[in-house]
C-alpha cells in the first residue's frame, strides 16, 4: 500500500506540473482541442487552481460540462501594457489583428450575448448598427469585401475559441458573398470568460457617481477595469500582507509569463523580495511544482521547460524570414559589446544577407525591404528578451550569450544553412500574408 500511494502521489504531481505549463500556453483549453490535456486539468483542478491562486494571483475556472478550461492571466495594475502576442488572423500568413479588427472583434462579443443562435447576415447587421449608434467609432459597410473579410477574421478567431460553433455553412464564405448563410451556436458563457480582467466593465459603470460616468476619462475607466483589490487601494494604502502579496505576484507573474527576468528590469522593493530567503524558496518551490527548471544567474533568472509544453512561441525557429534573420543578426549584436549597434548597420548585414541568398527573402527585396527585415527581426529579439532598444541602437542582452557561435569558422555555414533551408517555406508564407492584404484592399 506504501507503494501504490507513493505512486499515486508522483503521479499527481507531474499531472499537476504538465496541467500548470499547459494553461500557461494556453490560457482557454478547450476539450474539443486537445481531450487528453484537458482531461488533466479536469481531474487536477483543485491543486491547480490552488497553485495558480497562491503563486501568480490568477483565477482558474475548470468548466466539465461546458468542456473549457479558462485561466484568467492579468497583468499587475500600472504595468505597462504588452503587445507582444497579439490575436492573428488564422490564415497563413498568421498576420497580427490591426485596430479594425479589435473593434469588430469586441463589438461582435457583445452581440452575441444576447443570442443563443444566429446567423452571419444577421451578426453582422447587428454589428453595423450598434457601430452606427456610437460616433467614437467608424462604420461597418457590408458591402465592402475588405470589411467582410475582417469580420470573417473575427468570427474564425471566436470559432477556435469555442464560442461560436457552425452548424451550418462555412464562415469563409461570406468574404466572396454578402448573402452567405452560415448558422452559429452561440456559446454565451465562453463568451464571459473571454475577457481576463479582475473588475467586470458593467460593475464599474454602476459604481460611477449618478450623472459622472461620461465625464470620466478613458484612463480612469481602465484603471477601475485592472485594479485587484486584494493588493490593497488604488493610492497605495495597503497592509504589510498585501504588500508582500504584491510583491510576489508581481514577480512570478512576470517570471512565468515572459522568456526571461532581469533584474534591472525590477524594483527595489521587488529585488529585495526575490532576493530574500522567503522570497527564494517560494520561487524554487513554484517553479519544482510546475516542472520548470529555475536558472539563477548574476543577471537574473530563467525557466526552462524541458518538455517545451509552456513554450507559445520558439526560438531559434525557422517558420519565418523574421525569425532566421534575428538569429543571423544576433551574432553581429553579441559580438558588438555593451555599445551595440546602430540599426544602419544592421540594414546593412541585411542588404548583404539577402544579396548573398538571391532567392530567399523575396518579400523584402522591394525599396526598404533591409530596413523591413530588421525591423521585424529586432522586434523577435526583443520580444523575447534577447535585445533591448536604446535610442536608434540595438543592444544584445545576458540572455543573447546563449545562442552565440561556438567558433569564427561557424559563422558563415551557420549563415548559408538557415536561409536555404527554409527559403521555400517562410517564402510561402510571406506570400499568403501579401495576399492577404491584397483581397483586403
Amino acid at each position: 500500500m506504501s507503494n501504490l500511494a507513493n505512486q499515486l502521489v508522483v503521479a499527481e504531481r507531474e499531472e499537476v506540473s504538465r496541467g500548470i505549463r499547459t494553461l500557461l500556453a494556453r490560457p482557454l483549453l478547450t476539450e474539443k482541442d486537445d481531450p487528453a490535456a484537458f482531461d488533466v486539468v479536469r481531474r487536477r483542478r483543485e491543486p491547480l487552481t490552488s497553485w495558480f491562486d497562491y503563486t501568480l494571483g490568477w483565477v482558474l475556472s475548470v468548466e466539465a460540462r461546458q468542456g473549457y478550461a479558462r485561466l484568467s492571466k492579468v497583468r499587475m495594475y500600472g504595468a505597462e501594457a504588452d503587445g507582444s502576442r497579439p490575436a492573428r488572423r488564422l490564415r497563413a500568413g498568421r498576420t497580427p489583428f490591426d485596430r479594425r479588427r479589435y473593434v469588430l472583434f469586441c463589438v461582435a462579443c457583445a452581440e452575441l450575448l444576447s443570442v443563443p443562435v444566429t446567423t452571419v447576415g444577421l451578426l453582422a447587421d447587428r454589428v453595423a448598427q450598434a457601430l452606427a449608434a456610437d460616433d467614437a467609432l467608424p462604420g461597418f459597410d457590408t458591402a465592402q469585401r475588405s470589411e467582410r473579410m475582417a469580420f470573417v477574421d473575427v468570427l474564425r478567431i471566436l470559432e477556435s475559441y469555442g464560442a461560436v460553433t457552425t452548424l451550418d455553412g462555412a464562415t469563409d464564405s461570406y468574404t466572396e458573398s454578402e448573402g452567405a448563410k452560415v448558422l452559429y451556436r452561440v456559446q454565451s458563457d465562453v463568451l464571459t470568460r473571454l475577457l481576463a480582467a479582475p473588475g467586470s466593465p458593467s460593475r464599474i459603470a454602476a459604481d460611477a457617481p449618478e450623472g459622472e460616468a461620461k465625464d470620466l476619462r478613458f484612463e480612469e475607466l481602465l484603471g477601475e477595469l485592472t485594479h485587484e483589490r486584494r493588493y490593497g487601494a488604488r493610492d497605495g494604502d495597503a497592509s504589510a500582507a498585501q504588500h508582500t502579496l504584491w510583491l510576489r505576484h508581481a514577480v512570478l507573474r512576470r517570471l512565468f509569463d515572459d522568456p526571461v527576468l532581469y533584474r534591472d528590469e525590477l524594483t527595489h522593493a521587488q529585488l529585495g523580495y526575490v532576493t530574500s530567503l522567503t522570497g527564494r524558496q517560494v520561487m524554487r518551490r513554484a517553479a519544482e511544482q510546475a516542472g520548470f527548471v529555475l536558472e539563477e544567474r548574476a543577471e537574473g533568472w530563467l525557466l526552462a521547460d524541458p518538455e517545451a509544453l509552456a513554450t507559445d512561441e520558439k526560438f531559434p525557429d525557422d517558420s519565418s524570414h523574421a525569425k532566421i534573420a534575428a538569429l543571423l543578426l544576433l551574432d553581429t549584436l553579441s559580438a558588438a559589446g555593451p555599445g551595440g549597434r546602430a540599426v544602419g548597420h544592421l540594414v546593412a548585414e541585411a542588404e548583404g544577407l539577402l544579396a548573398r541568398f538571391p532567392a530567399w527573402g523575396k518579400a523584402y527585396r522591394s525599396q526598404e525591404g533591409a530596413a523591413r527585415l530588421v525591423e521585424d527581426a529586432v522586434r523577435v529579439l526583443v520580444r523575447f528578451g534577447l535585445v533591448r532598444m536604446t535610442g536608434d541602437r540595438a543592444v544584445a542582452r545576458p540572455l543573447a550569450a546563449r545562442y552565440g557561435v561556438v567558433g569564427v569558422d561557424q559563422q558563415p555555414a551557420r549563415a548559408a544553412a538557415v536561409p536555404q533551408q527554409q527559403g521555400l517555406h517562410a517564402d510561402r508564407q510571406q506570400h499568403d500574408a501579401q495576399q492577404d492584404e491584397r483581397d483586403e484592399r
